[in-house]
């Protein structure tokens, strides 16, 4: 079987196009959705992240505020900044670029910024709201997934769709979204009994454990589509994800590479999430 590929650059341009239209209307009216990016710290991919937001921003016609702060930054440093960002009415979206240095409480700076402002979509409100199926941020990058399988026309409603991976980020937002588009959903992680098992019933199956070439080909059955969250460095400096991209591509019907898949995905929605908080200003 030769799949599809679940082609997230070119997915991402498209919206990116279709936002930059968005953003020359709200120019018209006089509104320029603004975002406010903090980092903290040295972490080398960190900014790459960062760089690639902010050139995302630029193209789209989004104006990006950036801080910078060193690691030596304190805990109440940031909140304030964050405090500062919340009362400011020409930013609509504030971005605290995660990981943080230890010293600093991610969870108190999450929970510091305005839901309204949350377009990480990682604020227990925002969190809440997504599982009561209110309307409200959603975290990027399983919104990102869904928009995927969307435009590939991709049926959810009725599939049995299996997630390895139950972090806050990606595992259980992403379950809850295929649960609002009708999926029949199963979330699996360390402790699952029989995970190959498992996830060989799925006809949609999300990685996003960490771990690199994990899931083969003995855990796929064939025709399905494989959604591969991870990203992770070998030691020969190339990238690779959570899926044996090699063995599992032959059995599926659609798969994403990596990277160019799900990545480029997270970027773009972002972008929509800032737009969106600008549009019911």
């Amino acid at each position: 079987m030769n799949p599809m590929i679940l082609d997230g650059k070119a997915t991402s341009k498209k919206i990116k196009d279709e936002l930059k239209e968005k953003v020359s209307m709200l120019a018209q009216k006089g509104i320029v959705p603004t975002l406010a990016v903090v980092i903290v710290g040295d972490d080398p991919a960190s900014h790459v992240y960062v760089r690639n937001k902010k050139r995302a921003c630029e193209y789209i016609g989004i104006k990006s505020l950036s801080y910078e702060l060193t690691s030596q930054a304190s805990e109440d440093d940031v909140l304030s900044l964050v405090e500062e960002l919340n009362s400011n009415p020409d930013v609509n979206g504030i971005l605290v670029q995660l990981p943080l240095p230890s010293h600093i409480s991610e969870e108190k700076v999450i929970m510091t910024i305005d839901p309204k402002k949350d377009v990480d979509g990682f604020h227990p409100i925002s969190v809440g709201n997504l599982s009561i199926g209110n309307p409200g941020f959603v975290s990027c990058t399983p919104y990102g997934i869904i928009e995927l399988l969307k435009r590939y026309d991709i049926p959810i409603s009725g599939k049995k769709c299996v997630i390895v991976g139950r972090s806050n980020i990606v595992g259980k937002p992403i379950a809850m979204l295929l649960l609002r588009e009708h999926g029949t959903v199963t979330l699996c992680h360390s402790r699952t009994a029989d995970l190959k098992k498992e996830c060989r019933e799925a006809d949609i199956l999300i990685a996003a454990i960490g771990r690199p070439k994990m899931i083969t080909d003995e855990y796929v059955k064939e025709g399905v589509v494989v959604v591969d969250v991870g990203i992770n460095r070998l030691e020969d400096n190339s990238l690779c994800g959570d899926v044996d991209y090699e063995k599992v591509a032959p059995l599926a019907s659609y798969i994403t590479p990596v990277p160019g898949g799900v990545g480029p995905m997270t970027i773009a929605m972002l972008m929509t999430n800032v737009v969106e908080s600008a549009e019911v200003k």
